[in-house]
């Protein structure tokens, strides 16, 4: 079973939001991914997580707030959840 936790760090200032994603992102567990909610687009959060052995997928929303689901590179089962639908 997939399981999502939801960070919103939308309303703090920088670098805090980019070191709360990097934090939680660290613990997830096999089965879990982060939805983060973030003030703008994290371009200097991509490299981090990649270094880090993290998968991400930018979602487009209509609010002011940016979303991004992370997870574990190896994690096969949240990757199989978040893959996304065909058009």
């Amino acid at each position: 079973m997939v399981r999502e936790r939801l960070l919103d760090v939308s309303a703090l200032e920088p670098p805090e939001p980019l070191v709360q994603v990097v934090d939680a992102a660290a613990t997830l567990q096999p089965g879990e991914y982060l939805r983060a909610r973030l003030p703008r687009e994290p371009y200097p959060l991509y490299p981090l997580l990649e270094e880090r052995g993290f998968e991400f997928r930018r979602l487009p929303t209509m609010a002011s707030a940016f979303e991004i689901l992370i997870w574990r590179r190896d994690d096969a089962a949240v990757r199989v959840a978040l893959k996304p639908s065909a058009p």
